[in-house]
């Protein structure tokens, strides 16, 4: 009964860590441009994101030719079909480019970042948004 027990809770164990690994973000992209995520900005460059700890709730966001990242908080965001393509998803506001959401090829969800107080102030003066998006690759 012991034995039984113990392989029903590694069996648990090994199907909810497969649940999170699903569920986790991982993309590389290169993005042409300097852009802010939360309240931090990037230079342009080649970037990996991904999940924090297995959770989606922060998106690590480290530029691939230099030292350090930032965590960024995020949350779900719902589409009706499932993404076509990877890609990262950016507003341009005048001369500033904003992270807003992380999409993965084949899922109806993806991550989608708060708007910044940059983001906010520049709505705010009725700055027209452009939508831009960069392509990404699925990475491990």
């Amino acid at each position: 009964m012991k034995n039984l027990r113990l392989v029903l809770v590694a069996l648990t164990a090994l199907l909810m860590a497969t649940a999170v690994q699903a569920q986790q973000t991982r993309v590389k992209a290169n993005v042409p441009f300097g852009f802010v995520a939360g309240d931090h900005y990037y230079p342009a460059g080649e970037y990996s994101l991904k999940s924090v700890y297995g959770l989606d709730s922060f998106i690590q966001i480290a530029n691939t030719q230099e030292d350090g990242a930032a965590n960024v908080v995020s949350i779900a965001c719902t589409a009706a079909q499932p993404s076509e393509q990877t890609k990262l998803v950016f507003w341009r506001m005048g001369d500033t480019y904003f992270l807003s959401q992380i999409w993965t090829a084949g899922r109806s969800y993806g991550r989608e970042f708060p708007k910044s107080r940059a983001e906010l102030r520049l709505a705010q003066n009725h700055e027209k948004p452009e939508l831009v998006i960069v392509a990404a690759n699925i990475s491990q």
